[in-house]
């Protein structure tokens, strides 16, 4: 395993341990797709997307900002943003999504919507238009 990866397990880790090993914040809301999308259309919603900068390049919804879970300054990327904002956390799955919300409801942020068991497949399957830089 690389430096890079043992890192961000490394993070991953301490944030799940830190947050219970669960989403059961309740900094936390977890939703499916229409849900979620729902409250990314929410005035002052911030939507990010946790993939990597290839896959987020390769289609992502319109107005999301890339943070990848797999950097190793993934922390040091969320903490400059305000923790009293909502954000919508969504990848391709749902696993890196949720490892993310986890991470970030430990670090402060208040308001935290995640695509749980869902990623960008899902969306475009409920008519949800990506789009690519």
């Amino acid at each position: 395993m690389n430096f890079k990866k043992v890192l961000v397990v490394n993070f991953v880790t301490v944030a799940l341990l830190v947050a219970g090993c669960g989403s059961t914040s309740s900094a936390i809301t977890s939703t499916d797709p229409t849900a979620f999308m729902s409250a990314a259309a929410e005035p002052g919603v911030v939507v990010v997307d946790v993939r990597t900068p290839e896959e987020f390049a390769s289609g992502h919804l319109l107005g999301a900002i890339n943070i990848n879970l797999e950097d190793p300054a993934f922390a040091a990327n969320i903490a400059g943003l305000d923790k009293d904002v909502t954000y919508a956390v969504y990848c391709r799955s749902g696993r890196r999504s949720t490892l993310a919300s986890d991470a970030m409801a430990a670090a402060g942020f208040t308001s935290v919507v995640n695509l749980a068991g869902a990623g960008v497949a899902d969306l475009a399957k409920n008519g949800v238009t990506l789009v690519a830089p």
